[in-house]
């Protein structure tokens, strides 16, 4: 449906150009432009969407809420002497409480960022929220700055490895504040991919904010990223609104961004997790982050598996991932202590991941 109306508008624009006698490239930027508006709307009404389809896939075992809060002024500002400049980055995060732990007083909390350049908090997650909230979590699931289904403003506010560390700190510092039921002395934080780059600075950066980390298949080099991936992916960066360059014309600014060089500020647990099988995050630059923390003396845990599934070996359905799953639980309860940390992962007879 999406192509066939983006096609709809192609032909309109081509139409138009021929017409008017346009140029060529003025048509083809236009195009371009109409195509990439239209794939805005549509990624904000697929939000809209997901958002409904929350309440249906845990409501049962949580209270679903969204509230809007906001983070620090944007890294990058159109008209930085502007009226408007430096005004607090506004932002959407996700709240789950758990539902039947009224007699247990307060609860751990966890901060769990999505993964994604420019990705959101799906339903894709349904599962490992299930997962959580029936063993006692609270969870705050930041839409960060950069993230998907908010438009064009919001997806190029975009400070991947930068403020959207602040913002997930924010959400967490939110939850805490407003929250009845979390206990500020139990805080955590997981997150996979880009998440799991989020969870690394979380620590490195506010090790005073959190009691330990789960971070799989994290990204943690950024220049070494850039040398396997495509240039479509290193466009991402690269945008005008973001880096606006190269790794190779700016090394500083993302070996900044890249939590490999930040290792020696480790200070709280980190359980990290990697698949010599990721076809997204290759096993060789998360391998650079173990042997960094490893020269640096830090003390935390790792396990490299070998197994199907590639990036997301351990967030699929399958007796594989239940297991992975069950070691990040048991690490993340060790710390946290959850009212009900035993917890039985599979498939129950309506075809739910079973709490």
């Amino acid at each position: 449906m999406r192509s066939a109306f983006i096609t709809v508008l192609v032909l309109s624009a081509c139409l138009a150009a021929g017409a008017a006698d346009t140029d060529p490239q003025e048509a083809t930027a236009a195009i371009e432009k109409a195509h990439e508006s239209t794939g805005h709307q549509l990624d904000v009404l697929a939000k809209k969407i997901d958002d409904v389809l929350w309440y249906e896939r845990v409501g049962d075992v949580a209270v679903v809420e969204k509230a809007r809060i906001y983070g620090p002024p944007r890294w990058k500002e159109e008209n930085p002497t502007g009226k408007n400049a430096g005004n607090p980055l506004k932002f959407y995060t996700y709240l789950f409480t758990p539902r039947g732990f009224d007699g247990a007083g307060r609860l751990p909390l966890l901060v769990l960022p999505h993964g994604g350049v420019h990705g959101d908090f799906t339903t894709y997650y349904a599962h490992i929220v299930r997962e959580l909230v029936t063993q006692g979590y609270i969870i705050v699931a930041p839409e960060y700055r950069g993230s998907t289904g908010y438009g064009r403003g919001m997806y190029e506010d975009i400070d991947y490895g930068g403020l959207e560390v602040e913002d997930a700190l924010a959400a967490r510092d939110w939850a805490v504040a407003n929250h009845p039921r979390v206990d500020p002395g139990r805080v955590g934080i997981l997150g996979w991919s880009h998440g799991g780059l989020i969870t690394l600075f979380s620590l490195f950066n506010h090790p005073d904010s959190y009691a330990c980390g789960f971070a799989g298949v994290p990204v943690s080099d950024l220049v070494q990223r850039m040398g396997y991936m495509t240039q479509d992916y290193r466009d991402l960066y690269e945008a005008d609104y973001f880096i606006d360059a190269s790794a190779e014309e700016n090394l500083a600014e993302y070996k900044r961004r890249s939590p490999v060089w930040s290792v020696d500020k480790l200070t709280k647990p980190l359980l990290i997790h990697t698949n010599v099988h990721d076809e997204d995050v290759n096993y060789i630059e998360v391998e650079h982050l173990i042997q960094a923390l490893t020269a640096a003396g830090k003390d935390f845990e790792n396990e490299v598996s070998d197994v199907p599934g590639g990036h997301s070996f351990d967030r699929l359905d399958t007796p594989e991932a239940w297991g992975y799953r069950k070691k990040i639980y048991a690490f993340l309860a060790r710390y946290l202590k959850p009212p009900k940390p035993e917890i039985t992962l599979g498939i129950t007879e309506e075809g739910r991941a079973a709490p």
